[in-house]
């Protein structure tokens, strides 16, 4: 699909496919009868749905994730993208694909389920206290957790030295959108406000056990690499990435969540010769760096047509990323939501 066909395609069926009710309503009005009495979590970009009852046929812990239109930057809901929560699960659906194999997964497969569906079936699994952040790159960013931010106060305050995450870097050899020494692990707490911290910090707080952190460092450095060159075959390079792990009812370690979404991860185009392209001196990026670019107040809120030109990008980023034409679901939000929960617990229980 061109520029000019997603452009009409977000002008004509955005307000359709961004209006409905949160999950926690629709059980409310009766729309989801067997969900009643369910714990209903809500997160910046999707909500989560379990409970004692909520098991599969084989007894393990349901999880119904019901990813949402919202955008968060710099902790803040900015409003809703159309179609940005179906961009997001094919993106997710996709590069699951490619890195299962090594860091497993808690979802479900649901034979009929539409591909972009943005209900979710998956264990409920014991989350460890963290999240696992990937760099390769030093990123112009400006949220706080960033290397960036950290490089810049190290520079203002005229450190040569600089400590992140446990690793240690010098601030001279550092730039701004350039390649790091090594691939790096930066671990952020999961707070209202995330944190970056390190390794040993996260053991001695009982997030992890050192074991336990060992592993899900090593697969997902795996992990990393392997799309790395996936993307490399794409013309794209991978800057960062963000993964959350749990423990499943077997007691292995698996991914939970998205997995190198345009969310969670950064992505950069690279020119014919393989360096990264940039426009006015900034990475071509398929990233959330672009929303982020766009806030000028603390508190901001995307207009219509901010939210629609982030919708675009989305989606060209999606059909770059997989090769494949985006195929949007038309019906209007609350039907998916509703049809397809249903589905899925036909399905399962």
């Amino acid at each position: 699909m061109d520029e000019r066909s997603i452009r009409e395609l977000v002008a004509e069926y955005g307000p359709r496919v961004n209006t409905g009710r949160p999950v926690r309503q629709l059980i409310a009005d009766g729309e989801l009868p067997r969900l009643a009495g369910a714990a209903v979590q809500e997160g910046k970009v999707s909500d989560s749905v379990y409970g004692a009852d909520l098991r599969s046929r084989d007894s393990r812990p349901l999880r119904l994730m019901f990813r949402n239109n919202r955008i968060s930057t710099h902790d803040v809901n900015r409003g809703a993208i159309p179609f940005k929560d179906q961009v997001l699960a094919l993106n997710h659906d996709h590069m699951l694909g490619l890195v299962a194999p090594l860091l497993g997964s808690s979802q479900f497969v649901v034979e009929g389920l539409h591909p972009a569906s943005t209900v979710i079936p998956a264990e409920n699994l014991q989350l460890f206290g963290f999240e696992n952040v990937l760099r390769m790159y030093m990123a112009e960013s400006s949220t706080s957790t960033s290397l960036y931010q950290h490089w810049l106060q190290a520079k203002e305050e005229g450190a040569a030295e600089l400590d992140y995450a446990g690793h240690h870097l010098l601030v001279d050899e550092l730039k701004p959108n350039g390649r790091l020494p090594y691939l790096m692990d930066t671990p952020s707490t999961k707070a209202a406000v995330d944190a970056t911290t390190d390794a040993a910090t996260l053991i001695a707080a009982g997030a992890c056990g050192e074991g336990e952190y060992v592993q899900i460092r090593n697969t997902s450095l795996m992990a990393f690499g392997l799309v790395s060159g996936y993307l490399a075959n794409k013309g794209m390079v991978l800057v960062d990435t963000k993964t959350e792990h749990g423990r499943n009812v077997d007691g292995g370690i698996v991914a939970a969540d998205e997995l190198y979404t345009m969310d969670s991860s950064r992505f950069w185009r690279l020119d014919d010769g393989g360096d990264v392209l940039r426009q006015n001196g900034k990475p071509v990026s398929f990233s959330k760096e672009f929303a982020r670019g766009m806030v000028k107040s603390r508190d901001q809120q995307f207009s219509d047509e901010q939210a629609n030109e982030i919708a675009v990008r989305y989606i060209l980023g999606l059909q770059h990323l997989t090769g494949k034409t985006f195929e949007p679901d038309l019906r209007p939000r609350d039907q998916r939501i509703v049809e397809s929960t249903n589905l899925i617990l036909d399905t399962l229980t």
